[in-house]
């Protein structure tokens, strides 16, 4: 019986993707773990993988085809020994087999996994990573589901336990929790309580505030050209619309002197051992330091370390700081994990390579995805500060400015020091003013004082 590939999800909140290259063609024998297509995301460019074996018996959607949805088919395996000219009337409305077999993303683990404790789905989380999308109900049967149809799950108050799946070999997937009704208890029955209303699944809409047309007629007469938005640049529009129209965020600025700071990147820098051809090993930048600061200051600071979901606030154990990088028309934020543990050469490594690979669209999701706060630095461009808006799940971001020579009181004397302003904004319904200054307090102290980072 022939067996349909369906698009896959690549992250927990995509809809569609484009299909940019088929690395098989009808007629060829997969395998399991086979590499036969790539996609693309608003974000990334990743390989994916066959889960069946069999022979490619029709490509329902061609390489280059945009906006195409999850679960769609895009192509169909024959099994052994079916023919594949029977495969030729075949099509994306018409499917041959109602289940839906999807084709896992490389490098990820979509095989079934043991059961998890609930504080380690609640650790994978924290990290950007999907938690584990099984469990185990009382008869002590595994129930599969996909980490989004456990999401919805949870958000909508409905036991996997008590839902049937329409996915390949059984798993539960969106679709069916969706359609599914959190189920009341003995004693919700009796009080005759209503449930808890489900939270909206509804794709984000980004206003313009006029229509199109009207925008265009403004224009009239003038020279100009259209570029229709890319996937990278609608999911900006929405997510910070969304941010916008939701987090109440308010600002506090501190200003930090630089200058023992810089001594001690100099004296580090310089003593960065050599390679054969006199390259340095590593070479720590100044963001690399606020990175480290503001990793740090999270963990002076716990209750700031903080994410906001319309049931709880979750506390993070590790300091994940985000790293905002320009990309071409966009800009992707990859996540630097247990930032505070790690050594300012190993940051500056880790950035470096995430930020080359974000240029270049191969970053895998859970590396930009999650995370409590994030850093943006627009000092290179000799901005003297400025506010930034909050990415959720983030709670906190904090907007660096350039390091500028001013004069200051020290000692009662006139001397010169170099400022950076550095402008934090917070969710105030996760930190409240006092803790986020706290917060901000605890960056300025590491900052002008760096040693403390080390030791």
């Amino acid at each position: 019986m022939s067996i349909n590939i369906t698009m896959p999800a690549l992250s927990p909140t995509m809809e569609e993707g484009n299909l940019a290259k088929w690395l098989v063609k009808e007629g060829d024998t997969v395998e399991p773990g086979d590499v036969i297509a790539e996609i693309e995301t608003d974000k990334a460019t990743m390989e994916v993988e066959a889960v069946d074996e069999g022979v490619v018996g029709k490509i329902l959607v061609p390489a280059g085809s945009e906006g195409v949805k999850v679960n769609a088919i895009i192509a169909v395996l024959a099994e052994d020994g079916e023919d594949a000219s029977a495969l030729e009337d075949v099509t994306a409305e018409a499917p041959t087999k109602p289940a839906e077999t999807p084709i896992a993303p490389a490098d990820t683990a979509d095989s079934p996994a043991p059961k998890v404790e609930e504080e380690s789905a609640n650790h994978a989380a924290d990290h950007g990573k999907p938690p584990v999308a099984q469990a185990k109900p009382t008869n002590g049967e595994r129930i599969f589901a996909t980490p989004l149809a456990r999401r919805i799950a949870d958000q909508k108050g409905i036991n996997l336990a008590d839902l049937s799946g329409s996915g390949p070999r059984g798993r539960i997937v969106k679709a069916d929790v969706e359609n599914a009704q959190p189920k009341q208890t003995a004693a919700e029955n009796t009080a005759s309580a209503p449930s808890a209303p489900a939270a909206s699944q509804s794709k984000t809409t980004v206003p313009t505030g006029m229509a199109d047309d009207q925008v265009l007629a403004l224009f009239d007469g003038a020279k100009y050209e259209k570029k229709p938005h890319d996937g990278m640049r609608r999911v900006i529009a929405e997510r910070l619309t969304e941010s916008a129209q939701t987090i109440p965020s308010y600002f506090v600025t501190m200003e930090c002197e630089l200058d023992a700071l810089l001594a001690l990147r100099k004296q580090m820098n310089d003593a960065a051992p050599k390679d054969k051809d006199n390259k340095p090993a590593y070479r720590i930048s100044v963001n690399d330091f606020i990175v480290k600061a503001m990793a740090m200051a999270l963990q002076a600071v716990p209750t700031a370390n903080v994410s906001w979901t319309s049931t709880d606030r979750i506390f993070h154990k590790s300091s994940d700081v985000g790293v905002a990088v320009a990309v071409d028309d966009g800009l992707f934020t990859p996540i630097v994990r247990d930032a505070h543990a790690k050594t300012l050469s190993a940051i500056s490594a880790e950035v470096k390579d995430m930020a080359g690979r974000a240029r270049s669209k191969k970053l895998k999701p859970e590396e930009y995805q999650g995370g409590s706060t994030a850093v943006s630095n627009l000092g290179m461009y000799g901005v003297r500060e400025f506010t930034s808006i909050i990415n959720p799940p983030h709670a906190s971001i904090v907007s660096i400015g350039a390091a500028e020579k001013k004069p200051v009181i020290k000692d009662g004397a006139v001397a010169v020091a170099t400022l950076m302003a550095a402008t934090f904004a917070f969710d105030h319904r996760a930190i409240d003013g006092a803790l986020g200054a706290e917060l901000a307090a605890a960056f300025k102290a590491y900052i002008e004082n760096p040693m403390s980072m080390l030791v």
